[in-house]
Parts: structure tokens; C-alpha cells; sequence
């Protein structure tokens, strides 16, 4: 039978793009080692009582930008998947791929981590009455699959504009395609930009706050709503513009300054540590900054989240033909060591915590028996059809 040309289309389309791959199960890897690390920093209440000021710088820069450039980067293929499948289907597929394994996450393996707190007196609680209790009266943590709930909503919202407007986001790619020979420009409007959808949100609720509706298991940082939707959608108009043209070509102008993006990133990253030593050392009422803190901070919070979103892509098309053994082994079982880490990574925090190791010992315990053992589950899941459909 003569292959239909459309079908010939799609599969063109659906091909795998190896830079863009890479750098999402970089950030994956970025999400379990911000997991891992954290327990062992001076930021938390109820942490570990070893602890290093080095992780504490591991987790200010991971977090200012990881999330972020996640969402970024998920908008990248969504103009295709709804130019290719129509809205309806796109919708269905997200919810198959998104929806389903945030059941699974918030229902299941969220409560098998959680119940770790409960562990010293498991002899009292039941993990079945744990868990009814969890669901009924809270609270109900989503652990690491909030970021599944939000891109949801996020991919629900394009699909819905897709439908109203699809010359809209088509017109918008071709914008952000005539400046691809201008790099500059575009990431001065990028900082612009993420200065615009963060500032105003964190000077008014500040940097702790979450949105949770009630104990049900559905937060977001609510200083940085703003900041992920208008992410994904910027990733949306750039990915429509093309996926291996002008912003995303492996030879151009972005790539070809990732050391200029990476530069800047560290500038900013600097700033940000001269202000928390400010916080620390010069400022009376610790608890209460100033608003110039607070307003210096969030500036260069958003202009490195900024810097980041440019230089991990531009890394990743830069060195797309280079040999990185580990992030493309580790790519096809990322989204499931996404889903699947924090049960391994709170129970290997919780066995590891008595003992007087190291804080660096009791880190690499965690993060390596963490990655195995997600990446491990990972493979074997993989083998059930229907579930490798879906992660």
C-alpha cells in the first residue's frame, strides 16, 4: 500500500530532536540532584543535621531557574503536536500522558513517601489509615507532580487558543523567527520579559506563598505563576517557528553564543549571592528586608532565570553532534525517573539520617540509590506496553 503523504509528514515532524531531548533530561537530572541535596542545606526547617553551605549554593541556583526552563522547553512541541493531531487530540494524548500519571503520583506513590514521616510510629499508624487520612483531611502533598497539574492546565489553555486563534501563535512564531539573526535583542526582550511576569508577583506575595486549594494536592509558588506560564507559552511561539530553524538551529546565532548566555548567568547568580551575604550580615531585621532588597533580588532572580533559559539550550545545540553517553542513555527513562524519584529519595533520606556520615557521604548515598533505583523501575515498567505508551 502507497504510504499517504501526510503520514509521511508526521513521522518527519514526531522525530526525535536530539539537543532539545538532552537538555530536558539534563533539568531532569537537575530536578533529582535539587531533591537530594536539599536535605542536607541550612534552608529548611526539619533537615538533616549534617549540612553543607555548598549544597545551599546548589540549591539557590537550581531552583532560581530549573522550573522555569522546564516549562520552556515543554512549550517547545506543542505547536507541532497541535498542528499535527488538531486540539481535541492533543488534549487527550496530554491528558493520557500528564493526567494519568499525576493520579498515579498523588494517589499511590506520594503517600508511600510521605508515609516515611509516619514510619517511627508505624506500629500505631496504619499506612491505610495514613493514607484515608491524607486524602480526606490533608494534608495531601503532590510531591514533585504539581509540575504535572500545571502543565496540564497550561497545555489545556494552548490547545484552547489553538482552536479559537491558530493564526495567532503561527503569527507570532514568524515575529520571533525574523529576529533569530539578532540574538541581543532577543534576550534583552527575554529579560524584559521575565522581569515583566515576576516582579510584580514576588514583591506582593513574596517568595514562600503557594496557591493550594484547600488540602487537595494542587499548589503552585504563587510569585511565580506568572513566570511559568509565560514561559511555556514563550516556548510554544518559539517551537512554532520551527524546531531546527532560526532560535533552534544547531548553528546559529544562540547557539553560537552560548558563552555569552552562560556569562550572564553567572553575573546574575553572583548578584544573587552578594544579596542573601546582604541578608545575612548587613541587614538588622532579618526577617523583614527592606523593599530595595526585595526588589534588587527579584530583579536579578528573573534576569538569571532569563540567562539559564537561554544557555541550556544553546549548550545543548551547540554540542548536539558531541558524544554525552549519559544524558542519552538516561533519555528515554527520564520522564519516568521524574515520576518516580521522590518515593526512593525520602525513604533513602530517612535510612541514612541517624548515622553520623558526612553531609557528602549521606548526599551520594542518596542521589545515586535515588537515580538507580527510579531509573531502574524505570526499565522495568517500560516493558508493560502500555505503560511505555505513557512514560
Amino acid at each position: 500500500m502507497q504510504e499517504r503523504p501526510e503520514s509521511s509528514q508526521s513521522l518527519m515532524v514526531a522525530e526525535r530532536i536530539v539537543p532539545l531531548d538532552r537538555a530536558r533530561t539534563f533539568l531532569t537530572f537537575l530536578v533529582v540532584l535539587y531533591h537530594s541535596v536539599i536535605n542536607y542545606t541550612h534552608f529548611g526547617i526539619g533537615g538533616d543535621r549534617m549540612r553543607w553551605l555548598g549544597f545551599d549554593l546548589i540549591v539557590l541556583f537550581n531552583d532560581s531557574f530549573f522550573m522555569a526552563c522546564m516549562f520552556f522547553i515543554s512549550g517547545l512541541f506543542v505547536h507541532d503536536s497541535l498542528a499535527r493531531r488538531g486540539a481535541a487530540n492533543f488534549l487527550s494524548i496530554r491528558a493520557w500522558r500528564l493526567g494519568i500519571p499525576y493520579l498515579v503520583s498523588i494517589f499511590v506513590l506520594m503517600p508511600i513517601a510521605y508515609f516515611r514521616y509516619q514510619f517511627p510510629a508505624a506500629n500505631d499508624v496504619n499506612f491505610l489509615h495514613f493514607w484515608w487520612h491524607m486524602l480526606t483531611v490533608g494534608p495531601w502533598p503532590s510531591g514533585s507532580a504539581w509540575f504535572l497539574w500545571v502543565l496540564l492546565a497550561l497545555d489545556a489553555i494552548a490547545g484552547l487558543l489553538w482552536a479559537a486563534a491558530p493564526r495567532a501563535i503561527e503569527a507570532l512564531g514568524r515575529w520571533a523567527a525574523a529576529r533569530y539573526d539578532r540574538p541581543m535583542v532577543s534576550f534583552a526582550a527575554f529579560l524584559v520579559f521575565s522581569i515583566v511576569l515576576y516582579l510584580p508577583l514576588r514583591l506582593e506575595f513574596g517568595e514562600a506563598s503557594w496557591f493550594t486549594p484547600g488540602h487537595y494536592p494542587l499548589p503552585i509558588q504563587i510569585s511565580r505563576i506568572l513566570l511559568y506560564a509565560g514561559y511555556f507559552l514563550a516556548g510554544v511561539v518559539v517551537g512554532s517557528a520551527g524546531l531546527r530553524v532560526g532560535l533552534l538551529a544547531e548553528k546559529g546565532e544562540v547557539a553560537k553564543r552560548w558563552v555569552v548566555w552562560l556569562a550572564f548567568a553567572l553575573i546574575f547568580y553572583g548578584a544573587i549571592l552578594l544579596l542573601v551575604y546582604a541578608h545575612h550580615k548587613w541587614i538588622v531585621d532579618f526577617r523583614s528586608p527592606p523593599l530595595w532588597w526585595h526588589t534588587t533580588y527579584a530583579l536579578c532572580f528573573a534576569m538569571f532565570c532569563a540567562s539559564m533559559t537561554f544557555t541550556i539550550p544553546a549548550v545543548s545545540l551547540r554540542f548536539a553532534r558531541s558524544r554525552l553517553w549519559l544524558l542519552d542513555v538516561m533519555q528515554p527513562s527520564a520522564y519516568g525517573i521524574y515520576l518516580l524519584h521522590f518515593v526512593p529519595l525520602i525513604w533513602l533520606q530517612y535510612l541514612v539520617y541517624d548515622p553520623d556520615y558526612p553531609a557528602f557521604v549521606k548526599f551520594a548515598i542518596v542521589l545515586t540509590g535515588t537515580l538507580s533505583t527510579s531509573w531502574g523501575l524505570t526499565l522495568l515498567l517500560r516493558k508493560i506496553p502500555v505503560v511505555a505508551r505513557m512514560i
